[in-house]
């Protein structure tokens, strides 16, 4: 006698472990988790960049004095702030000292940090020592080299006029003191402290670039200058964007060191935006005319960065 099994068919409502997951569900956990990592960063953001920014545009059409602190009352007073801002006389001089300061302060800073950076690029001795030397400039605080540089400078007193009377080149220029010179004087400060920047953030590109194109270069007979200008500056472009942004990043707004210096004077000759929002701010305690004159600062900024952004798309595609 012969038994014969009947296998049942499999139920539909158990569980297959080979099924394959939801793929809506494996979507919302992976956009759960970049966001819980992006998170954090938009709240920083928010918290110590966004709020500020928010309330530095209120601010500017309120009437906003030191009583506002003990009454917490800050009417609303239109675009009153912005007119008297655009029509006094010294906002048009701060801003035009402050391109002049940027522009000079870069060009400077810039030109003699990538000359420094190709002539530390080749071997010889001392070179980290001297590397080592050059960056002191930028690690001393900007308040210190303003201090120290007005030493320097003074016309009486002064080290550097000291030393141009030794040379017998006449060492009574009164390089902080002269409406004609003092601008001169805090642009050439501002350049002595950014050349180790600039060195070092060039001198580091250049150490990416490959050997063997100016290996190549020297067999063509190029010259020097050709290999510079053909092979060394193409290849330094992406670098220089970043030192260029960020130089003027931190130039635009400069205001320790100009204090420092000569606080905005003589005549205003060294007065900028920066110098000009402390002066309404906190000296003469109109704060809704300062929060005017620095979300001006702020669109010079932003305008720069939306070009320098463009310019990087541009050239990407």
């Amino acid at each position: 006698m012969t038994t014969s099994t009947v296998t049942a068919p499999p139920s539909d409502a158990a569980p297959r472990k080979d099924a394959a997951p939801d793929p809506a569900r494996a979507r919302l956990r992976r956009r759960l988790a970049r966001w819980g990592f992006v998170a954090p960063a938009v709240l920083f953001m928010l918290l110590f960049f966004g709020y500020p920014l928010v309330r530095n545009v209120v601010m500017s059409f309120q009437h906003y004095t030191p009583k506002t602190f003990f009454t917490g009352e800050a009417p609303f007073n239109g675009a009153d702030n912005w007119s008297s801002v655009f029509q006094d006389a010294l906002f048009g001089k701060a801003l035009w000292h402050t391109l002049v300061f940027t522009a000079g302060s870069l060009l400077g800073q810039f030109c003699i940090g990538l000359a420094l950076a190709v002539f530390f690029n080749r071997r010889f001795p001392l070179n980290g020592v001297l590397r080592s030397l050059i960056l002191l400039p930028w690690l001393v605080p900007m308040v210190v080299s303003g201090i120290v540089w007005r030493r320097i400078l003074d016309q009486d007193t002064g080290v550097l006029n000291t030393f141009l009377d030794t040379l017998g080149l006449g060492g009574h220029t009164p390089w902080l003191t002269s409406p004609g010179m003092a601008l001169l004087s805090v642009i050439l400060v501002n350049i002595w402290i950014g050349i180790p920047f600039n060195m070092v953030i060039l001198y580091g590109g250049l150490q990416e670039i490959p050997k063997e194109l100016y290996e190549a270069a020297s067999l063509d007979g190029a010259s020097a200058w050709r290999t510079f200008r053909s092979v060394t500056l193409p290849m330094l472009k992406p670098v220089i964007t970043v030192v260029l942004v960020l130089g003027f990043m931190s130039t635009v707004k400069i205001l320790d060191l100009i204090l420092a210096l000569t606080d905005g004077g003589p005549a205003d000759a060294t007065q900028t935006l920066g110098t000009l929002t402390y002066q309404n701010s906190f000296v003469g305690l109109d704060f809704g005319a300062g929060a005017v004159v620095g979300n001006v600062l702020i669109l010079i900024s932003a305008v720069f960065a939306v070009f320098y952004l463009r310019a990087n798309r541009t050239e990407g595609k």
